[in-house]
Order: C-alpha cells, then structure tokens, then sequence
C-alpha cells in the first residue's frame, strides 16, 4: 500500500479465554450473502468429500496457516537473496512473480503475464484464470506483489499475496468447480501508485470490463497487531464480509486508513463492484479497537509498514488465518460451484484418540493394503482434530518408512480451536502400503483436545 504516515511497536494478542462460533449464525450469514448476491448457498463443509460419484454443494474450505507463511518464506527468501526488498524494478520482483507463477502453473491454472513500463522500468502483473466456470460472470480476486525498496514486503504484501496464492491453490487441490469464471491477480508497481492494476483495467475492454461481477481486494491481512477491516465500498460485499467475520464473533470496522490506495480504486473507477479486507498499516490502534481484538492500544497496526523491518517476522498469524480463509468463503460463495470429491482408494481411521495437554506424541495408525509401488506425489492428508488452541498443536505424517512429514507447526498466535483440514504431502518416496501414522503433539499448556480421526486419499 503507498506511503501514508510513519511507525512504532507491536506487540501480538493476548490469549483469548471465550472463543464462541455458534453455527446458526454462520449459516444465516451464508444464506443472507447468497441471497444478496445472487449465488447459490450450500452447507459449510469443512475438508473436501471422500471418493464418491457424486459432486457435492461446496463451501470455502479451512486453508492451513502452514501453507500461506510457506509462501512467506519464500518471498522473504527472494527478498534476501535480491538486495533485501521485491520492489518494482529489481530482480526480487521479477524473482516474486516467478515463484507465483509457478505455482499456479503447476495446479492447472492458465496464467498471463503482462508486461508495463513506469518509473522508467519494466513491470509485471500475473494473470492466473481457473478453467471452466461462466466466462460472462468473472470473480476476481488480487494483491499486489511488489514491496517497497526498503525492506522484503512481508505483510506489505506479501501477506494478502500469499492469502490469494493459497486461496487459488485450494481451488485446484478441491477440484472447485465453480459456476462463476475464477480469475485471480497479482499486480506490479502497486507502491507508485497503483500503476500495474491501473494499466490492467485500463487495458480491459469495456466488454471485458462489464463482465467482472466482483473485484476482492487483499492488501495487508497480517498485521502484528492486527485489525479487521472490511472495505465499505459495496454494500453486498461489505456485508459478506461482515457476515462470515460475525460468525465466528469477530468485530469489524469500516477500512477508512486504504481508503484509493490500493488496486481496488482502478477496478472502483471502472464501475466494478470491489470489496475486500484489511488488517492494518500505520494508523494507531485505539483503546476501544485493542479491547475487542486484542494487542495494544496507541501503537500502530504494523509498526514496520513500509520498513526494513516488514519481514516474515512481522505476521500474526491468527489475522493471517482467519483473514485467508475469509477470501477463501468469499470466493466459494460469490462463484457458487461444486466440488468434485477426490478420486481412489481412502483409507480411514475414526478412532478417537486423547491428546495430551503439554504432554508427549500420540500416534494413530492406519494400515494400507492392495495397492502396487510407491505412494503418490500429491497423497492427501485429512486431519479432524477438536482443541481450544489449535496453535498448541504439531501435526505430521509418518510414513512406512519410519519418516515424519510435517503437516502443521504450532504457533503462539493461533488461538483458533480445532484443526479440520486436508494436507497435500509428496510422499513418493514412500511403499504405499504399509502401516502409516498421524502423530500430533500438544507442546503448551492450557489446552487440551482429541483427535477424531484421520484419513489418507491415494
């Protein structure tokens, strides 16, 4: 986001001790948004369907923290290996763009690179479209990439970058099929002002132009001492926001402090409905914001805003969290689709298993048998764990072999409860058959919880 104010001191949320999420309430939220919206509204499912013929209404999936700071680390990587930031003009853009491109190339998405020239130098913005979907009925999702010269752009953005990334990712893992046209964006030169999604729309037909029913914007969502802010601009977005985050007892404000400076203006100025969300920059907390979301009043949102010190260790991770899987709900609900369940052999565990609180491994075993060579490249993972701290937890696979795969870190930050996601493992190293492992570990104190069982999709 481009320069408003100046910084100071973070400090990360306290632990929550009432953390309701009360189910009635999600799904009204649901409904009120698909009717508003025009969509159809479809029962929350929390990890994809198991083998089955049959698609299945789908709703946002859980997307693991693990996976968007994975992407963080790797910007923050090419920042470091690139002269210490990704702004536009250097190689750690250029570096940025290829990373995410890559990415997506690989899940199937047809991407577009577009190439501009500001500031004397040469920009680029990354295209990604999901095949299939109404081409007449486009939902785009964007963040830009670049960061300033003066330090890697962790949360500035890598954050709502890596949010997206995930959030198109999931989309390939699920097997999403959406009844709306999904397009995501990745924008250059955003930190001069706006200059790649303004060359973007520009460039647009006005045919092209009319067929866009949302633009969602993600331009800090990890603040490390986070608000929750959602942009105001259309009353049907804003209030899909504001219904997933009430859901899950999250208060919300109006986003006055990015108010036009960031790529959701070009999209605005072009008459394309925009919303989106925001954690924060340099505006200073109030007393009335730190008492319901916690950190510390006076202080700004993100003291390392447009600073050397914006790396990967400048996140919260919960914002980062419950701030993805928003984008995630959004896009699934704007877009309306279904999920192809995934295809092959399930093996399953539904032993309930304790885990113990600040206490030693457990471990369940499932046993894999009747099928031929090596397990697959993209084996998924399926966990359903119930705990009141799910950053207490350490979640791996073990396989045949006797080798760990991490699925999950723990995380100081994460207060959310319970861990209901599918992991995507390259386990091709090892036998298929054999006995495999979930081993999850409860390393803090305070919260306890049980695993509820598990299952490997080959």
């Amino acid at each position: 986001m481009p320069e408003l104010n100046g910084p100071t001191l973070p400090t990360h949320p306290p632990r929550s001790t009432s953390r309701t999420r009360p189910a009635g309430l999600l799904a009204t939220g649901a409904a009120l948004a698909a009717t508003l919206l025009g969509v159809a509204a479809g029962p929350a499912l929390a990890v994809p369907t198991t083998a089955s013929a049959r698609p299945a209404v789908a709703a946002g999936p859980d997307i693991p923290v693990a996976n968007i700071k994975a992407h963080l680390a790797q910007l923050q990587s090419i920042a470091t290996a690139n002269g210490g930031n990704r702004a536009h003009g250097r190689s750690g853009y250029k570096a940025s763009i290829d990373y995410v491109k890559g990415k997506l190339d690989a899940a199937g998405f047809t991407t577009t690179v577009q190439q501009f020239t500001t500031g004397g130098s040469t920009g680029y913005n990354l295209i990604a479209d999901w095949p299939g979907g109404d081409a007449d009925h486009v939902v785009f999702a964007g963040a830009h990439l670049d960061s300033v010269s003066a330090g890697p752009g962790i949360n500035d953005n890598g954050s709502g970058s890596a949010g997206v990334l995930e959030t198109a990712l999931a989309v390939a893992r699920e097997g999403y099929k959406p009844a709306k046209h999904l397009r995501f964006g990745w924008w250059g030169a955003e930190e001069l002002g706006m200059r790649g999604s303004s060359y973007y729309v520009n460039q647009l037909p006005a045919g092209e132009r009319g067929k866009i029913d949302a633009y969602l914007n993600f331009d800090m969502i990890g603040s490390p001492n986070p608000g929750y802010f959602v942009y105001g601009y259309d009353q049907n977005l804003k209030a899909l926001f504001e219904n997933w985050f009430a859901a899950k007892n999250i208060a919300t404000e109006i986003d006055t402090e990015g108010d036009g400076r960031s790529d959701h203006a070009p999209f605005q100025q072009a008459g394309i409905p925009v919303g989106g969300l925001f954690s924060g920059a340099d505006y200073r907390k109030t007393a009335a914001q730190a008492q319901k979301w916690g950190g510390t009043a006076g202080q700004p949102f993100d003291r390392c805003y447009h600073a050397s010190c914006d790396t990967s260790a400048n996140i919260n991770d919960k914002a980062l969290d419950t701030n993805t899987d928003a984008i995630a709900s959004a896009v699934w609900t704007l877009s309306g689709g279904t999920t192809n369940p995934p295809q092959g052999k399930v093996f399953e565990s539904k032993s309930q298993l304790p885990i113990p609180d600040a206490g030693p491994a457990v471990e369940s075993p499932v046993t894999v048998s009747g099928l031929t060579g090596n397990a697959p490249s993209a084996l998924k993972v399926s966990v359903d764990i119930k705990h009141t701290w799910r950053g207490d937890l350490v979640v791996d696979l073990v396989g045949p072999s006797g080798l760990a795969y991490r699925l999950k870190d723990s995380s100081g930050n994460d207060s959310a409860d319970d861990v209901i996601a599918t992991y995507t493992v390259d386990a091709s190293s090892e036998t298929a058959n054999g006995t495999w492992k979930l081993r999850v570990q409860d390393i803090a104190a305070q919260d306890s919880g049980r695993l509820d069982g598990w299952k490997l999709s080959f």
